[in-house]
């Protein structure tokens, strides 16, 4: 008997919208600045294909030094502004978009008095520390029990990390996705979140460098510089499928860059620990 393909079908919601989808970008650093061009390029053409498009929330409370220069978005002149307002504003005036910067941590406290609790339908985390990472899965656990209208009721969560010149990203279902009945494919409504497939792993990163570079010189030390864009665009194609194509085959990919090698993430693959290792030792065999 032939095996059915596995895929999992997109939200309807996100296929035929009556307002913008709206996007929490939560980080504007090496990834977070070019996932913010992708979307933007995205969503200029979604509106080219009759779509609402997109409207992003950009949050992060750092600001532009010189050791991000050259290998984050940003110019010379744009030293010492936060991050987000800087790629905010030249978004904006690039595309005559109107997305927010939201100069803060994405975190329970600063969410607290928000109309909406912070809410969206899409989330796209690109943080650098293992418990911001749990922090926004407490929150997007709790975004499932409640009740919002469509506009800001959370569907999916992608989640960026990286080291040196290796890295993933996943994207995740927030609750269960109700799926159409399929007799050409098998459905997957339900996809789990990084925090928990991928939680020994993440432990495991938290003892890593995480303090902030004082030159590119050094900053390159620690990630090579092509490393956040290539992720960045494998994520934008992810999302690209998802809204284009109304389905997606894979839901993330394990990347080696020094290698040149990239292993999909499938939607049937469960990521245990054994099946991490051994993504992990193909993808950086050599």
């Amino acid at each position: 008997m032939k095996t059915k393909p596995i895929i999992h079908f997109t939200a309807n919601y996100l296929l035929a919208p009556t307002n913008q989808l709206t996007v929490n970008l939560i980080g504007c650093g090496g990834t977070g600045s070019r996932v913010l061009t992708a979307l933007a390029e995205i969503s200029h053409s979604l509106i080219e294909l009759g779509h609402p498009g997109l409207h992003v929330n950009l949050y992060d409370d750092k600001v532009v030094t010189t050791a991000n220069l050259g290998r984050q978005r940003f110019a010379r002149s744009e030293l010492g502004l936060k991050k987000c307002v800087a790629r905010i504003n030249n978004i904006n005036g690039f595309f005559g978009t109107n997305w927010k910067a939201c100069p803060y941590q994405y975190n329970k406290e600063n969410l607290s008095g928000f109309k909406n609790k912070g809410t969206a339908n899409i989330f796209i985390s690109c943080v650098d520390t293992v418990q911001a990472r749990f922090d926004i899965a407490e929150i997007l656990k709790k975004f499932e029990m409640t009740n919002f209208n469509e506009r800001y009721r959370p569907y999916y969560w992608m989640d960026y990390g990286n080291s040196k010149d290796t890295g993933q990203l996943l994207l995740s279902t927030i609750g269960e996705i109700v799926q159409p009945k399929s007799k050409k494919y098998q459905t997957v409504g339900l996809l789990p979140f990084i925090t928990d497939e991928f939680k020994t792993l993440l432990v495991q990163s938290e003892a890593e460098d995480n303090t902030p570079s004082c030159s590119l010189r050094e900053a390159l030390q620690k990630q090579d510089l092509f490393i956040n864009p290539t992720l960045a665009q494998f994520g934008g194609e992810i999302l690209w499928q998802l809204i284009r194509n109304k389905w997606i085959a894979n839901r993330g990919i394990f990347l080696n860059l020094h290698d040149l090698k990239v292993n999909p993430i499938k939607i049937n693959t469960p990521l245990s620990a054994p099946v991490i290792r051994t993504l992990i030792r193909k993808k950086t065999a050599a």
